[in-house]
């Protein structure tokens, strides 16, 4: 969810990389409009993930912001040679909402792909992957630390503008990896009517029962949106709770950020359909952030102008060029330094 720090400590879920889900992507598949691509990264170590946890895209198909389709995977142990296995589950319908690993089971024990290669897995109509892949997130970390106060527990503070750029020109991503789970299937199983809204989700196993350690809808959400205090309500929330239960510290920190009137903050929050947090994708359109997610936009930049009211200069970077234009789209892992 362009979201490789998650809250102001820049600590992981937790405190376990494993379970930070970093961003999430939906678009038509190239060459294909009658197919959609969903992709959730997690884990910026880009290493295996947590073979207690369960790993899911939620897709709400008719507007109630309950999942009516979800997609999990769970993985195994590490092997004493740092290789791991996966399997992914589809679950339709009331099933869809339990937040276990349930439904159909479309993957059985596929091997991670850490090396320079993904492992490509036809399942049906389905095509899956899991494993290490290039990031495409792209963003100046310094130039962040630079617009805005990160220091403390609190929310960003009132953006340093005006004189010199905050920018710093760098993108501090270029040879990142990251854990990458994607699924391509036809569009029409997802039955949207006409929007769909995704997100996903992180959940681990703690005495017995799935704790929600994170979710991921709209990029650049919990990282700018929370406190340290709130961000783990936060993430084990529900979208359907969003608006009665976030809207005052959305509406307090647009505030300080851009100087939003509390009526204008909830006029541009409702604007940009923040609340809920999910990822809208209408697939009869062409995908671009806020419809869906491609990875040429640049989320940073969009986030950062709603947050200072269109005050803070663009942060002119480019997105990587090492994406693919077959599944799983992201680029080959950058070897280990």
């Amino acid at each position: 969810m362009s979201n490789h720090f998650t809250g102001l400590s820049l600590g992981p879920p937790l405190g376990d990389q494993r379970l930070d889900l970093c961003d999430l992507y939906a678009f038509q598949a190239p060459g294909d409009p009658g197919r959609t691509v969903l992709i959730l990264n997690a884990n910026p170590n880009a290493d295996a993930l947590h073979p207690d946890a369960v790993y899911r895209l939620n897709i709400d198909n008719d507007g109630d912001y309950l999942t009516d389709v979800a997609f999990s995977w769970v993985f195994s142990r590490s092997a004493s040679d740092g290789s791991q296995t996966y399997s992914v589950f589809m679950a339709t319908g009331a099933e869809s909402r339990d937040f276990g690993a349930v439904g159909t089971k479309i993957v059985s024990g596929a091997a991670v792909s850490f090396g320079p290669r993904a492992n490509v897995v036809s399942s049906g109509d389905y095509l899956v992957a899991a494993g290490s892949r290039s990031d495409a997130f792209f963003f100046d970390f310094d130039g962040i630390k630079n617009l805005f106060d990160t220091s403390g527990k609190r929310n960003f503070t009132a953006p340093h503008l005006g004189g010199k750029s905050p920018w710093t020109g760098v993108d501090s991503n270029t040879r990142a990896n990251v854990f990458s789970m994607a699924i391509e299937l036809p569009t029409a199983e997802l039955a949207p009517e006409p929007t769909l809204r995704v997100w996903g989700r992180c959940s681990v196993l703690r005495d017995g029962e799935l704790v929600h350690a994170d979710r991921a809808g709209h990029p650049s959400m919990s990282s700018f949106f929370n406190t340290d205090d709130t961000k783990e309500e936060y993430n084990a929330g529900e979208p359907v709770d969003d608006r009665e239960k976030w809207t005052d510290q959305f509406v307090h920190l647009l505030g300080h950020t851009g100087g939003y009137s509390r009526e204008e903050a909830i006029a541009a929050i409702d604007e940009h359909g923040l609340l809920p947090d999910v990822l809208h994708f209408d697939p009869a359109k062409p995908a671009a952030y806020p419809n869906g997610r491609t990875f040429t936009e640049d989320v940073i930049d969009i986030r950062v102008a709603f947050l200072t009211k269109n005050e803070a200069p663009p942060t002119g970077l480019t997105p990587h060029t090492d994406t693919l234009d077959r599944f799983p789209y992201l680029g080959d892992p950058h070897p280990s330094s």
